[in-house]
């Protein structure tokens, strides 16, 4: 069995905890936090001892450290943790700047470096599915990529103020997805962004509304649309355009249940938090991470991180210009 150390006891490290717990082959050693409130209750709740990072890096029996801290937290711990020899599973980003986290390449880069990085919607079964079927081909050819990613409701001014912004904080996962499903690198990025939703947002200097387009060296395009406010759930749909069809994986809702009359047709809601929508994706990451700590190799990693955080700094620089950045 593999000792884990949590680093970070807020809402997505109980999740993790969690995770860990429910995987055989994982043991949650250690808690981290420097809220001691928080480490001592998850340590409660799991049976793992609270101690300090310094500890937790120079003891030879934690195999893995989970890393779901403080954004700004993440690419020291993160090269602190490997050098010590652990395998590291990240929160994403990697960081908030494009250049520190490059200058992390010689540590974080290399083949075999035991990276993983919380791209969790890799692992959510619906989009898995949607990925497998267009690498087969079931649909011919893809041409365009449609990621719909709209949250039930903006987040508290305080979260915004140190998220690094809608692009590096919310859109960065459809970078990631649409990445892997496009099947090759963007070479031009469009954006146009507003703040439509809360006007306090706004004065923060962030935006919550936006509209993605990316192209690649072959012409595929991908339109990414990113609101902080839908209005009526949490709305994750991806929809693949290909030469012989379409490929779509929808929302999910709380049940399958509909109501018909004549009035017409009534469904349950959409989940309506992340949470929930991609709980599957979050157990499954952690299966992943126990495959790590086997010898497997990560799914995404350093790389990935990297190659989002570029997609989102270009959207950034294209939306405040009105200007197509090309990579």
């Amino acid at each position: 069995m593999y000792e884990i150390a949590l680093i970070g006891a807020g809402r997505i490290g109980r999740i993790h905890a969690g995770n860990v717990a429910a995987e055989p082959r994982l043991r949650l050693s250690h808690v981290v936090d420097p809220v001691d409130a928080a480490a001592r209750e998850v340590a409660a709740a799991t049976g793992a001892a609270v101690a300090t990072l310094d500890a937790v890096l120079a003891d030879p029996a934690v195999h893995g450290v989970i890393i779901a801290s403080a954004t700004d937290t993440h690419l020291d711990y993160t090269t602190r943790a490997i050098a010590a020899g652990k395998a590291v599973f990240c929160e994403k980003p990697i960081d908030l700047d494009l250049t520190r986290a490059r200058g992390a390449a010689d540590r974080l880069g290399g083949a075999g470096v035991p990276l993983l990085l919380g791209f969790n919607r890799r692992f959510d079964p619906h989009f898995r599915a949607l990925q497998a079927r267009l690498g087969a081909g079931a649909m011919g050819s893809l041409e365009t990529l449609h990621i719909i990613s709209h949250d039930p409701a903006p987040p508290p001014i305080a979260y915004v103020k140190v998220s690094g912004g809608l692009f590096k904080d919310m859109a960065i996962h459809d970078f990631d997805m649409a990445r892997w499903l496009l099947g090759e690198e963007p070479v031009a990025v469009f954006a146009a962004a507003s703040c439509l939703v809360d006007p306090a947002i706004g004065e923060v200097g962030d935006v919550d509304t936006a509209r993605i387009f990316l192209r690649t060296a072959s012409g595929k395009l991908c339109v990414i649309s990113n609101t902080r406010r839908s209005g009526y759930g949490y709305d994750q749909r991806i929809e693949a355009f290909c030469s012989g069809g379409l490929i779509r994986a929808g929302n999910v809702r709380e049940t399958t249940v509909e109501c018909w009359g004549e009035a017409g047709a009534a469904a349950d809601p959409l989940q309506n938090f992340f949470l929930d929508r991609y709980a599957d994706a979050y157990r499954a990451e952690m299966t992943h991470f126990a495959d790590m700590l086997a010898g497997a190799p990560a799914a995404v990693g350093y790389a990935d991180g990297i190659a989002a955080l570029v997609l989102a700094e270009a959207a950034g620089r294209s939306a405040a210009e009105g200007a197509v950045v090309t990579l």
